[in-house]
């Protein structure tokens, strides 16, 4: 006799309330609680109760976790259905040299066009990080600083580097590494961001390229099996 599966806590979290198409509003919420570390690598995606869920048949819950597939965040084994997707610590390192080079190729163009309202983007997402790490939300800590990388290589108007870049930062935000880094560390990351901050004010390409390379240098090192920090 099969014994029931209990329901999975987090799609009574997925919003319903939405406009457009299901496809759409479904894709949404799920890339939402995979980013946000509500649904943490290898875990199973129930199609049936998020369908449940929307009140809407499968197809549409297909469709979406398809298009999740294709950005790397969901897998699909036949017979085993979906599940968010799961990096090795080797793959996990090439995402973050994938990121460091990307990033790299846009901050210098981001000094040359970056306006007051960039600006204002990276400081306020700079604040907003060091609250999280205050108060110690290590969800609301991985949000904001992917959003002061992301408004620093947003300043360099290439859009299509951009998406790439944040494509990169997707793939390794549901293993949430710095849930697992020690309080010095996640300090110093932050010290990074202070740092890169005040290079960017002052549109200083060549300094905030070097603490970006011994950033993501420090990054690395935490990431797990690192053989440490490399100068």
């Amino acid at each position: 006799m099969r014994v029931p599966r209990p329901p999975v806590t987090w799609v009574a979290t997925l919003s319903t309330d939405w406009d457009g198409s299901a496809r759409e509003a479904i894709l949404g919420e799920l890339k939402r609680v995979i980013l946000d570390g509500a649904a943490g690598p290898g875990l199973p995606i129930p199609v049936d109760e998020v369908a449940a869920r929307y009140q809407v048949s499968r197809i549409p819950v297909r469709e979406a976790l398809m298009s999740l597939v294709g950005e790397g965040l969901v897998e699909h084994r036949a017979r085993a259905g979906y599940t968010v997707a799961a990096l090795t610590p080797a793959e996990l390192r090439e995402f973050y040299l994938v990121r460091e080079a990307l990033e790299a190729s846009a901050l210098a163009a981001a000094v040359r066009r970056a306006t007051a309202a960039d600006d204002e983007r990276v400081l306020a997402a700079h604040v907003a990080t060091a609250a999280a790490i205050e108060a110690g939300d290590a969800r609301g800590h991985h949000r904001e600083s992917r959003r002061f990388h992301l408004a620093l290589v947003n300043a360099g108007a290439m859009p299509r580097l951009a998406r790439m870049y944040e494509s990169a930062w997707n793939m390794t935000e549901p293993a949430r590494p710095m849930d697992h880094a020690p309080r010095d560390v996640v300090t110093a990351l932050n010290e990074d961001h202070e740092r890169m901050l005040a290079a960017f004010a002052a549109r200083n390409a060549p300094a905030l390229l070097e603490i970006s390379r011994l950033h993501h240098a420090r990054l690395r090192a935490s990431l797990p099996g690192s053989p440490g920090p490399t100068p």
